[in-house]
Order: C-alpha cells, then sequence, then structure tokens
C-alpha cells in the first residue's frame, strides 16, 4: 500500500499542474527493466540513432503521432515508478504489473485497458518422474492507452522480442495502433497454450498405456502385470495439468469481453479477431478439463490395479500357508509323547506318513491352482 501511495503522490500532482510528470533528472540507464523502446508511426518504427527512454518515445508521439511500444522484463518498483508516472498508469494495475502472480484478467482505468496473460512453456524431459517439472510459467501484463502499449513481463519464458519483430514485418496490421498489439500478444500466448497442450497429451497417453498394459515404471512383473506405473507419476502430471488449467480458464472470460464488447481503445477491425482468440481459449480450456478428468480416471484404475495385484498375492500367500497346514498338523500329532499311536511301531509307518503328506498336499496343490488361487 505504501507504493500506492507513492505512484498516486507522483502522477496526480503533476498531471493536475499540466507538467511533465516523468522524472527528468533520472538517468535513461537507470531503467535497466527496459528491454526494448520505440515509436510507431503508420505502421513503421521511427529510427533513431540512439535507444529512446520511455519519456523520449513519448514526447515525440505527443509531437509528431503514432504509438510508443515500451516493453520491460522484470522491473522493480523504482524502474517502474517513472515509466507509471509518464503513462498515467493507475497504481493498483502498477502494484500488480510490479509484483505479479496476478490471474488472466482485463480491466479499464480511466484511458487504459490493463490485461494479464499467464504464458505457458512446456519443459521438454526424457522420462517422466514423480518430481519432473511439465510446465512452466510466466507472466505478460499488458497497458493498452490511446498512444502507448506497455508490456512488463516475468519469468524467463515467453519472450516478445520475435512477436515484435513479425508485427514490424506487417505494417498494414501494426498501423492500427496498440490494439493491434495487444491481440497480437494474445494470439501468440494462445498459440503457445495450443503446442503445450499437444505435448502434455503426450505425456497422458504414455502414462495411460503403461498403467493399462502393466509395463509402466514400478512394474515389478513385466509385461500383462496388474501393478500399473507410479502414482507419483499420475499425481505430478496432474499438478502440472491443474497449474495448466489456472493460466487457461481465467482468460476466456476477457478475451470474450474483447470481441464482443466495443471499447474505445480496440480498433473495430482488430475486435473481430478477438473472437478468433476466444474460442482458441475454449478450446483449450475443453481439452484441460478433460486432461483432469483422464488423469482421475488413471489415478483410480492405477490404485485399483494395486489393490487386486494385493488381493492376489493374499490369495497365494494364504494357499501356501494352507498347504503347509497339512504336514504341521500331522507332524505336530505324531510329535507327541503317546504309546499307543496308529502305525507308531511299523516298520511302514513312516513312509506311509510322508506318502499321505505329499498326497494331501499335492491335491490341495491342484485344487487351488485350478480355481486360480496360484
Amino acid at each position: 500500500m505504501s507504493m500506492i501511495r507513492d505512484l498516486r503522490a507522483a502522477v496526480s500532482p503533476s498531471l493536475r499542474k499540466g507538467g511533465t510528470p516523468y522524472d527528468a533528472t533520472r538517468p535513461p540507464e537507470a531503467v535497466t527493466a527496459v528491454v526494448d523502446c520505440a515509436v510507431y508511426r503508420d505502421g513503421r518504427r521511427v529510427r533513431t540513432d540512439q535507444p529512446l527512454t520511455p519519456h523520449e518515445a513519448m514526447l515525440r508521439v505527443r509531437r509528431e503521432g503514432g504509438f510508443a511500444w515500451i516493453g520491460l522484463h522484470e522491473p522493480t518498483e523504482a524502474e517502474f515508478s517513472g515509466v507509471a508516472s509518464e503513462f498515467g498508469l493507475h497504481p493498483l494495475a502498477v502494484e500488480d504489473a510490479v509484483h505479479a502472480h496476478q490471474r488472466p484478467k482485463l480491466e479499464r482505468y480511466d484511458n487504459t485497458l490493463f490485461t494479464v496473460f499467464k504464458t505457458i512453456h512446456y519443459v521438454d524431459h526424457d522420462e517422466l518422474t514423480a518430481t519432473s517439472e511439465i510446465v512452466e510459467t510466466g507472466e505478460v501484463m499488458c497497458f493498452t492507452g490511446r498512444d502507448f502499449f506497455i508490456t512488463v513481463r516475468h519469468g524467463g519464458q515467453g519472450s516478445l522480442r520475435a512477436l515484435r519483430h513479425r508485427l514490424q514485418d506487417d505494417p498494414e496490421l501494426l498501423a492500427k495502433g496498440p490494439s493491434a498489439v495487444l491481440h497480437s500478444i494474445a494470439d501468440h500466448v494462445v498459440d503457445g497454450y495450443i503446442a503445450v497442450a499437444d505435448a502434455v497429451q503426450d505425456d497422458i497417453d504414455e502414462v495411460e498405456i503403461e498403467v493399462f498394459s502393466g509395463t509402466g515404471k514400478g512394474s515389478s512383473r513385466g509385461k500383462g502385470s496388474a501393478r500399473g506405473t507410479d502414482a507419483g507419476r499420475i499425481y505430478q502430471l496432474k499438478r502440472e495439468v491443474l497449474e495448466f488449467k489456472r493460466a487457461v480458464a481465467p482468460l476466456l472470460r476477457p478475451m470474450q469481453l474483447l470481441s464482443e464488447r466495443p471499447m474505445r481503445l480496440i480498433d473495430p477491425d482488430i475486435q473481430k479477431y478477438f473472437r478468433d482468440v476466444a474460442d482458441h481459449v475454449a478450446r483449450v480450456q475443453e481439452q484441460v478439463v478433460g486432461f483432469d478428468e483422464l488423469l482421475n480416471s488413471i489415478l483410480q484404475a492405477n490404485l485399483a490395479q494395486a489393490t487386486v495385484a494385493q488381493n492376489e498375492d493374499m490369495r497365494k500367500i494364504t494357499s501356501w500357508a494352507a498347504i503347509i497346514a497339512v504336514p504341521t498338523m500331522i507332524c505336530g500329532v505324531y510329535g507327541m509323547n503317546f504309546d499307543h499311536m496308529p502305525e507308531l511301531h511299523w516298520e511302514f509307518g513312516y513312509p506311509m506318513v510322508l506318502v499321505g503328506i505329499a498326497g494331501i498336499c499335492l491335491t490341495i496343490h491342484r485344487t487351488l491352482k485350478r480355481n486360480g488361487w496360484l
């Protein structure tokens, strides 16, 4: 909250006085979080001899037209405060952008749209284990104004450099202004969701095959075993899918709003393209929900297989105990110290008892094996 008060003090008074709210005494190199800063006019990047500071970019826009696109990566409060004051960003949105860990959303503050995207990156792995990291998340916060567009990126993945270059190769689209950049970022993020969903599907298919074929990791019987795979691997995959779900599900409503509700900051020609993005988000959301339900079924099947395997082991143990009980009982009887016992002094009494024990044990063994207990 102290940060909000500081930003309000920095933004509001300067705007009321009509002066330049940006701190001109702040050296350009102090904002080390700025990845790229450029002015675009008629869909083309305005070339400069030296890299622009956010203040210089905004002065050019106000003097010559066009819009400024400033990209930042994990700025601190001090680094972002100057940019926030220069463009009149709302303190609440600034706080969200600096501290990150926000859910995907769309908010409107005065003449600025604040959009949060969760980026998803699939982590390649040779083997799925109980501690494997399947997906890695990041965040991209976008401030869309009439003549500026600011991106604040968190996390090691989700670089927008390639996207910026692609847009610069399409001046006709970039001429639509900041709303075209917002759509391109939304489309870029959602395309990443689709690619990750396909990769996660392969992991789930692999685990599913291992569970129902009985050849999974942790199986001690090889092919055809009912012991299934390691439940820890399934649970870890379920946790990663849940992380994926948290990134995708909340984004559907913001994309629908951008495609359905007229907004002054969104070009009408660009707005209809958000409908396609919303459809892709809905499709990925259905996939992720299906992943979650399928993993629940796989986990239950794996636990059921483990229970069946335990029951099978118990039946075998019980069967052998029944067979061993026969010689134990007979030998126990003949081990008692009595003079008058059947065939005690007969020459063939001992062999007869051994043959009797063997016969009874073989009969029990055949019976249990025929009934599937052995």
